[in-house]
Order: C-alpha cells, then sequence, then structure tokens
C-alpha cells in the first residue's frame, strides 16, 4: 500500500513502470543485472508477491486441504490478503522517492515513514501467512490503516465532502483495518472457545458499512472498475463490463444487510468475498494483461482488489458456522 490514503491503484501518483530509473538505485540496478534491465520499480513488487504467494501456499495448504465446500475458499482468506500487503510493502522500497511525496508535508521524515511503513507491510504479510505473532502483527496493522485514514483519508473527506473517491479511500482502508481486525480475533482463546470476540463483532459492523456504500457507489457508476469503485472506467472489451457492476453492486448491498442484521453473516461475507474474487480473475486481470509492465494500472489493480478480498474472507472465517440450530431460530 503506498504510504497515503489514494493509493495502491495510483489515482493520484502514478507509479508504473515508467518510472525514472533512479527512483530506487539499488533494487534498480540489481534487478537490471539479473534481468535484462527491468526496472526495480517493476520488478520488485512482482518478486515480493511471488515469494510471498509461495511461503503462502504451503502454510495455508493443510487448512484448503481440510476444509470443505465453500470452506475452501475462506480458509485462503489470509492468503489473498497478505500477498497484496508483501506487494505494496516491495513498492516502498522500489519507488520510495515518489511513495514519499504522498507523505503528510506537516510530518517530518518522509523518507524513513515511508520505508518504515513497507517494511511493517512485509513483516505484516509474513507473520499472518506462517501464524507467527499473528495476533500482534494484526493488530498493530489495523492500526496503522485507521492512522492513514486519520492522517490523510479523513481530512481528504472533510476537506471535500461531495467527493466520492475520498470516501471510497477512507472506506477501503478502513476495510483492511476490519480485516486485520477480524484475523486477531480469530487468535484469541476467547474466540476458539465461544466463537465469538469483540474484534470480530467491530469488523462486522465495518464490512456492513462498506458494503453498502460501495455497493450504491457501483450501482450508480456502473461505468466504473467495480468492487472497490474507484474513478477508473472498466474497459469497455471486457465482455459485460456494465453486467459486473450491477451484479457486484447488488451483492453489495445484500451482503452488507445481512452483515449489519446478523442475518447469517458468515454466508454474506462468503459470497461477497468470492464476488470479489470473481471481479478479480475476470475484470482486473484482464486489465493488468493490457498493461502488465505498468504497476499502478496493471498490478495494483489486481493487488487491491485482492486485498479487499482477502479481507472479507477473513471476517467469513472469524464468524461462526451456521448451523441448522442457528438458521431455525434466526427464522
Amino acid at each position: 500500500m503506498d504510504i497515503a490514503g489514494n493509493h495502491f491503484r495510483g489515482e493520484s501518483v502514478g507509479v508504473n513502470g515508467g518510472l525514472p530509473l533512479n527512483s530506487c538505485p539499488l533494487p534498480t540496478l540489481l534487478s537490471g543485472a539479473l534481468l535484462l534491465q527491468i526496472p526495480g520499480a517493476v520488478f520488485w513488487p512482482y518478486f515480493a508477491g511471488a515469494a510471498l504467494s509461495l511461503t503462502a501456499l504451503f502454510a495455508v495448504w493443510a487448512e484448503v486441504s481440510l476444509a470443505r465446500g465453500a470452506d475452501k475458499i475462506v480458509s485462503l482468506g489470509r492468503f489473498f490478503f497478505a500477498m497484496p500487503l508483501a506487494i505494496f510493502g516491495a513498492e516502498h522500497f522500489a519507488s520510495a522517492k515518489d511513495i514519499s511525496q504522498l507523505v503528510p508535508k506537516w510530518i517530518p521524515g518522509t523518507m524513513f515513514w515511508t520505508y518504515f511503513v513497507g517494511a511493517a507491510l512485509l513483516a505484516a504479510a509474513l507473520s499472518i501467512v506462517l501464524k507467527k505473532h499473528a495476533r500482534l502483527a494484526a493488530i498493530l496493522l489495523a492500526l496503522m490503516f485507521c492512522i492513514f485514514v486519520l492522517t490523510i483519508s479523513m481530512p481528504l473527506v472533510v476537506a471535500k465532502p461531495s467527493d466520492r473517491i475520498a470516501w471510497v479511500v477512507m472506506l477501503r482502508d478502513l476495510s483492511f483495518a476490519a480485516g486485520a481486525l477480524a484475523f486477531a480475533g480469530t487468535q484469541t482463546g476467547e474466540w476458539r472457545a465461544k466463537g465469538t470476540h469483540k474484534l470480530i463483532i467491530l469488523a462486522r459492523l465495518v464490512f456492513a458499512s462498506v458494503a453498502v456504500f460501495f455497493g450504491v457507489e457501483q450501482l450508480l457508476h456502473p461505468d466504473c472498475v467495480p468492487g472497490v469503485p474507484f474513478a477508473r472506467q472498466t474497459p469497455t472489451w471486457i465482455p459485460g463490463h456494465f453486467i459486473w457492476s450491477y451484479v457486484a453492486g447488488l451483492v453489495f448491498v445484500v451482503a452488507g444487510a445481512r452483515l449489519l442484521f446478523n442475518s447469517r453473516p458468515r454466508l454474506a461475507a462468503t459470497g461477497m468475498g468470492f464476488m470479489v474474487l470473481l471481479l478479480v480473475f475476470f475484470v482486473y486481470v484482464p486489465i493488468w494483461g493490457d498493461e502488465p509492465a505498468s504497476i499502478s494500472n496493471g498490478l495494483n489493480y489486481i493487488a487491491d482488489t485482492l486485498a479487499f478480498a482477502g479481507a472479507v474472507l477473513l471476517l467469513a472465517d472469524a464468524l461462526p458456522k451456521e448451523t441448522q440450530r442457528t438458521l431455525t431460530a434466526q427464522r
């Protein structure tokens, strides 16, 4: 994640393969020497994502193999969440000069905080995947996202409340924080004994609000990319480019209402997470394929949306399974 709000997808600052080769001399030198002069700003995010993916697949394989049905997808939540964190962490080192410009001007030591956030994202990704000091890492990660909201996103919303993109950025960051909190809530004895935890309840309510807002935005702006509804328009050459937004919008609104009223919330979160994964493969992978060397217009769109899917699935995994008794009681 770029250190400031608008960010992963390069909505305000372009972080892509066209960056100056001197934006990060060491990574550029290493990757250029080893891989036919591929700029470090392009190579290192891909490398970090691939390395974390291999580590994650080994770490979650046992859980996935034991899961049944839709729970197989749910058990991959921490992989989908952690892999983008590694990509964004690498970007903070490979494109440090550009990302440091996103740090609020009143905060001293912009380069220090750029590298610090990059290291924190990489550490959190590994910790969550390997479940080593995972609860602490997830809580600190959630705190970091909340700091982004308070220092960057919220001032933009207050300054221009009619700017829908500022709202989208703020709620997107809150959803990442909620996903981390949901995961943290599962790393406690209370959750294992009772199946509930205050952090999980908080995460559910946050996702309820985010889902309804994103769903309405997708229905109002079907020409824009679905999932996290930023300003970029969905390419017209993607089959059913309008339909994806309408379907996703309806799923988000229904899932958000279910989460808000605690009506089969695990099913609602699972359905929303699955919907976002479909968007990744059928909308964002084609967008990436059109510009694979562009980080801001290609890889970041996949990573950002995949992180949102992972956060939702972490919530689904934290919520108790609906047994026949609980379903009867809800009716």
